[in-house]
Formats: structure tokens, sequence, C-alpha cells
């Protein structure tokens, strides 16, 4: 008899988080339906999470261990595999903890993450532990955390609703988080006006009352610009001003510089494009911010951030429904990663390292001996490790030869590595380059939780086994620490819950998110500091997170892209996501949604085009400083003249090949992903 059930999860692709069913028959997943009464995405699904199933059961996955030998892969025992990578960490962490490094995996579950940095700072003694929240929205934990003392969204999604006006920047949200663009669809049909501003003419943009076509890189401008509109017009809250921030006069010097007009000048949006929206947003009654990686992946992104705070300061638009200053987070649990402590300068619950008594306590609940010094973020592991002054690098997830700027650089990087571990589901680019490679579970294959962007906290529920040779991952990282002598009561546990009663004792954001209260489709927000707070989504109703409750305004100039365009490379290149692929490794594996988009290409500007000769779809090759590719043009008016833009997902045609590494923000780390200069040219012949 055919057994057919339901498994209720949630999606592995965006940080919206919504609701599925897996489809399991005779044990196998065959596919899903989306939970009906999920309050995320109430029953509706986008292309990937329709899609994105397909990935679980492929001839393709990793299933044995495999160590490298003369520039070969072998197959190898789990017992060889890892001995091996628990002599050599402990062999180089013994000699200097800062020669060892860890990248957490944002798209696996917390409990996974939470035992990555575990392994690094318990059996290591590293604070270099760190993931792709780093080169996508670590600008956002830092300049949320300086201004209101978190580093996280304001507001639950179904706030966006209640919204008179929303004002989206960077975010193309209709194709990186569909069923957030239905929240906001919905906010229309409610009487929202939405305000797109964006370089390029979005499926998001395309829905806007108000659309500003602007360049790559002046955000900060633009927002001051608005800002000093409103305190032309008198539209700012003084109470809001006088009775729950600081700093508001030193940003109103600043401000008040940036008439209209050289607004418009740095920006090439409209004086009556830039007026518009300053006057509609500071007229509202409740005005949202969204946005994404178009604000944050800048050498200035963290001041990005912090100008969104200051708009919504100084109106009085945080703490209220309908309101707020909401990031977009991009992969399914790159929030999770960032609140498990996946930082080089924070534990879990975003209790820093840097104060003594903290690293103390952690010290004593871990029995380490943890230095009270933030350790090396992502991209400074990739450069030591460049240098030669970083050994080992143990990845657990994350495919760096694809996602980190200067793919030629971070290659160079990782073949300067004594030892590459690559724990994984499949081949990745960056797997291709590793000594070690540990064949893991994947989603539907554990138990666990993931944590989206709204910080709602959701149970996932294994759906059927792991294929027969992969383990899940914390048993491996178990193993190993046990093998580097890590007493074994230390490090085992029976199940992913028992790991989160960890996280629970360690993080007074969790305490009070307890299984029974978490398995549930409404779930819990962080804070949850108690099992009888409602743990609601909106944050910083009465008081702001830092210990005087105080909103911090900052004082920010406008700066600009660090790569700017010349005589050599006139064009200024940004990078997106599209609707049918998120990260290569697991919707490049799914046949539907491959089918859709096959391969890359640089959107180019009609009048660009023409200049260049270039006809739609004709291969083309684009280069910059670091390396060039030849791709596909897609000649559009849908992207401002002199802008190309290149989607991050298609390594035969890499938009990383060409990004920017050297240039990065001082207050993230974040490197310029989203601006650098470029040229496109025919291929002749």
């Amino acid at each position: 008899m055919v057994e057919i059930k339901y498994v209720p999860t949630i999606c592995p692709y965006c940080g919206t988080g919504c609701g599925l069913n897996f489809v399991v028959k005779d044990g196998k997943i065959v596919g899903v339906e989306p939970y009906k009464r999920h309050p995320v995405n109430e029953g509706k699904v986008c292309p990937k999470g329709n899609f994105g199933y397909e990935f679980i059961n492929r001839e393709d996955r990793l299933t044995t261990p495999l160590i490298k030998e003369n520039g070969e892969f072998r197959e190898a025992s789990w017992d060889e595999a890892l001995d091996l990578v628990a002599n050599k960490l402990k062999e180089v962490s013994d000699e200097d903890p800062n020669k060892v490094g860890f990248y957490a995996c944002a798209r696996s579950p917390n409990e996974n993450i939470y035992i990555t940095q575990k392994l690094a700072r318990v059996a290591c003694g590293t604070q270099n532990v760190d993931h792709c929240a780093r080169i996508c929205h670590g600008p956002t934990v830092a300049g949320l955390a300086t201004t209101f003392g978190s580093g996280a969204m304001t507001n639950g999604f179904d706030s966006i609703k209640e919204a008179d006006v929303i004002f989206c920047i960077g975010s193309n949200n209709m194709e990186a988080h569909p069923l957030f663009g239905r929240k906001i669809i919905q906010a229309k049909q409610n009487g929202a006006k939405l305000i797109v501003a964006d370089p390029r003419y979005t499926p998001t943009a395309k829905l806007a009352d108000d659309y500003i076509e602007f360049k790559t890189g002046t955000d900060v401008a633009l927002l001051n610009g608005m800002m000093k509109i409103i305190l032309d017009n008198d539209l700012q809250d003084d109470e809001f001003i006088k009775n729950r921030t600081k700093g508001f006069e030193e940003m109103k010097e600043v401000v008040m510089k940036y008439d209209v007009e050289k607004v418009a000048e740095i920006t090439e949006a409209t004086v009556e494009q830039i007026t518009n929206a300053a006057l509609d947003y500071g007229r509202a009654e409740k005005a949202a911010i969204v946005y994404s990686l178009g604000i944050t992946e800048h050498s200035h992104g963290a001041d990005n951030v912090m100008s969104c705070a200051n708009l919504a300061m100084l109106t009085g638009n945080i703490g209220k429904e309908g309101t707020g200053v909401n990031p977009l987070r991009g992969q399914n649990n790159v929030q999770g990663a960032c609140d498990m402590g996946a930082l080089p300068s924070d534990y879990v619950g975003y209790r820093k390292v840097a104060d003594q008594e903290t690293t103390d306590w952690f010290n004593e609940y871990y029995g380490t001996n943890l230095p009270a010094k933030p350790g090396l973020t992502l991209v400074e592991m990739m450069n030591a490790a460049h240098a030669g002054d970083l050994k080992v690098l143990y990845i657990h997830g994350e495919d760096p030869v694809l996602s980190d700027a200067d793919i030629k650089h971070t290659k160079e990087a990782l073949a300067n590595l004594d030892m590459l571990i690559v724990q994984e589901l499949f081949m990745t680019d960056t797997a291709e380059c590793a000594d070690v490679v540990l064949p893991a579970a994947g989603w539907g294959e554990q138990e666990g939780t993931f944590t989206n962007g709204e910080r709602r906290v959701q149970c996932l529920h294994k759906a059927q086994e792991p294929p027969e040779g992969a383990m899940l991952d914390w048993k491996i990282m178990e193993e190993i620490a046990v093998r580097m002598g890590v007493p074994r009561e230390k490090f085992h546990y029976e199940s992913a819950e028992e790991i989160f009663e960890e996280i629970r004792e360690c993080a007074p954001i969790f305490a009070g998110m307890n299984r029974e209260r978490l398995d549930t489709p409404e779930a819990l927000h962080w804070p949850c500091p108690s099992e009888d707070d409602p743990c609601q989504p909106l944050m910083h109703k009465d008081k702001f997170a830092h210990p005087d409750g105080l909103g911090v305004f900052q004082a920010l100039e406008h700066l600009g892209p660090v790569e700017v365009p010349d005589e050599e490379y006139p064009l200024l290149l940004t990078t997106t996501r599209i609707l049918f692929h998120y990260h290569a490794a697991m919707t490049r594996r799914c046949k539907t949604l491959d089918n859709e988009v096959k391969t890359g290409f640089i959107e180019i500007n009609t009048e660009d085009a023409e200049e260049l000769g270039i006809l739609n779809n004709e291969i083309v090759k684009a280069s910059s400083r670091r390396g060039e590719i030849e791709i596909p043009a897609r000649v559009t008016d849908d992207i401002k003249k002199g802008i190309v833009n290149i989607p991050m997902h298609f390594s035969e045609c890499a938009a990383n090949m060409l990004t920017n590494s050297d240039s990065f923000d001082p207050k993230s780390k974040m490197v310029e992903l989203k601006a650098c200069a470029i040229k496109v040219e025919k291929i002749e012949g």
C-alpha cells in the first residue's frame, strides 16, 4: 500500500519564511503544497517555493567523504576524513587559534549554525567565525544596532499592510521576496501609496505610484535631500525627536547642506521626484521604509542603513504598526545565523565578544579561554588566507567562489590554505577547491528551526532520511570536536531540540521559546525573554534597545562608490537576484526552475547598447580591472543609462568575476558588490 503524508516545513530560499508542506510518498519527498493557514504566505508560494524541492533527491548528492590527493578527489571513510580534519584543526589552533577560520551556513537550521560557532570557539579557541550576512546584511546589523540598539527588522511583515506610504529603496521584492511583495500589493489595495527608488525599472518599481530612477550608490544623498525637504516644510515629529532620540542637531547640521538641486545632480533623479517622495513620506501618518541589498552591498552600506533610520526617527515612524525600517533578509536563515552568534563580534543572542563580562560568562559556560576581542570577518579571513596568515578554513554550506566579490582573488586565497574543509550537499564551485569534502544532510532531512526576516523562529520537521552516507551537520561537528579532545559530554546532543535548549540558556532573547510554543504556525518572534511573554513582532514601541532607551541620529555625508566609471571602464555594474533562482547549488539543480532561466545575462540600456553596436541576446564581453566574462546582452529601457546589471547566480558568466573586493565598508566590512566600473564590448569575428 502506498503511504502519502504531509510534513510541515519552511521554505529554504529567501528570508520571508513561507510555510510549506512536504508531500512524502513511501518515505521520499515527491513534492510540496502551500501551508494554507500559515500566517506569512497564507497558502501562496512563489516559483522557488513551488519547485525548489527538486534538488533534494538528485543523483549528484554527496554521500561519501572525499579527500583530495595530487589534485584529485578520492573516496574516504568517515573515520579517515574526520580524523584528518580534527588533527589539522587541532594542530593549527594549538599553534595559533587566529590561523583557523569558520564560515557558518545561512541556509542551515539555527541549531547547526549554533554548533558551527561552538566548534570554532570551544574546540579551536578562535573568534574567527562569520557567514554570508557579512556580504548581504552586515550593514543592517551594524547600522541598526548603532541607531536603534538592535540590528533587525523593526516590524512584522503584516505591519506593512497598515502603512499609508511605503518607501521602497534598494529592494526588488517582487522577485527576491515575492510573498512579502504580495503584502505590499495588499497594502496598496488598502490605500497605501508606494514609492520605489531604484536604478532599474524592476517588477517592484512597475507597481509604484511614484518611481525614482537614480544612480547606484547615491542613497545617502537622496535620503539627506528628502530629510532636508521634510525639515524645510516643518514635517518632522518634534515630540518624538525630543523624547526618544539624541544626536538630532548634529544630523540636522549635515542634512541642511543637501539642497534638492544638489541632490538631483548627485543622484541623477529629478527635483520633482525627490520632492514628491519627501513630502509624501513626511506627511503620512504611518510611513514604512523597505530596503534590501541595494542599500547594504556598498562600501558605505552601514551609512545607507543609518540614513534610513534617520528618516524614520525624524518623522516618528518607529514603534507603531504601519511604520518602521524593514530590511528584507537575503537567504532563508541569514537572520538566524546572526542570532546564533555566527559573527566574530557576537555570541548567540548578540551578546558582545568585546564585553569582558560577557566573554567571561561564555568562558565559564563553555569551559574555554576565549579573548574578549572580536575575530576576523569573512572578508578579513579571505584576505588573511590570501596573505598566508590563515591556514585552515572550514566552510559549512557556503559557496564563496560564486558569491564573494572578485572570484579570482577568492580562488587564490583558498588555494593558499594548508587545508580547506567544505561541508556540503553538492559539489559546488567552492567544494571543488576543497582538500576535504564532508557530505551533510539537507532540507527535509533534519529537525530544527529557521528564523525569518521578521525574527519569527519557525520549526522544521524531518520528512525523509538523508541519503545513505550523509550525516547531520551537528553530528559531524560533534565528532570533530571529540576527536580534537573536547569531552563528549560538552558537545553531545540527542536532538536539535536539545541544542535549542542550550541556545535558550545562552541567549536571553530566546529564553521564553519552548518547543510547545514554537511548534505552531504562528511560532514566536524574538525578543522572547520569558514563557509568558507574547513575543510579538513590533519592536521599539516605547523605547529603543540602547541602554538609555534612546534612538541615535547619525550625521552622514554622501560618499558614493569607491570605483567610479572612467574612460577605460565607462559603465557602472550592479548585481541582482532573479525570480527563479537563489544560490545556484540548489535552484540550478531544480529542473523546473532551471528551465525558466538557464544562464545569466547583462542588462544594458537601449541607448548604451546602440552606442556600442550591441544587439539583444548577442554574446558580449564584460570586463573590469579584475576579470572578464562572456555573457548574453539583454537590451532594455528598464535600466538607467550608464548602469548595467548582472544576476549573481551563474558561475559560467559570474558577476563576481568583475566585482571589487578591495573597497569595503569600514563600519561593517561589507565589500562593494553593488557598484564597480566595467566595460562591455562586442566580440569580433
